[in-house]
């Protein structure tokens, strides 16, 4: 592998730890919520950020709130743990250069794509162009450095 993919691997690897680790602590903040009225966390939450209660996205997450138990938040928390430990097994691989980790970045990446294209389509804002125009790049660079070396290893099963 050349030095330019080596190094872009790397920046790809320390995306998805940065992921991991956001997603991560997201968990934990969750479980600070246990045995706490996450209606009233959230509402506070809300008017901090001086959003409107009344605008679509800040009123599903209001509505949420409300529905939530200490069962559904383990839950979460133990989802964001699952996620969080793929992203960091995907950021190590990467990081080594592993083909299996160049492929989980593929089709990891590759299946939020129709979703983010979807969004964008629907409700275009500027941060979803920004993130479908970075996880298209990730995805194709990746594959760019998977197949463009034809004397690196290919995958085994």
């Amino acid at each position: 592998m050349t030095r330019h993919g080596a190094l872009g691997l790397r920046t790809v690897a320390v995306f998805e730890a940065a992921k991991g680790l956001l997603v991560l602590v997201a968990g934990f903040g969750l479980l600070s919520l246990l045995h706490r009225d996450v209606e009233r966390a959230a509402i506070a939450l809300v008017h901090g950020l001086h959003l409107n209660p009344a605008r679509h996205a800040p009123r599903i997450f209001l509505e949420a709130a409300a529905r939530m138990t200490d069962r559904r938040l383990w839950l979460l928390a133990l989802g964001a743990v699952a996620y969080s430990s793929l992203r960091f097994a995907e950021a190590f691989g990467l990081w080594r250069a592993r083909a299996w980790a160049e492929w989980l970045a593929i089709v990891s990446g590759g299946l939020y794509l129709p979703v983010e294209v979807y969004e964008l389509l629907h409700r275009p804002t500027v941060l979803r162009a920004l993130v479908l125009g970075a996880n298209a790049v990730i995805v194709a660079y990746v594959a760019y450095v998977r197949l463009a070396d034809p004397e690196r290893p290919a995958p085994t099963a």
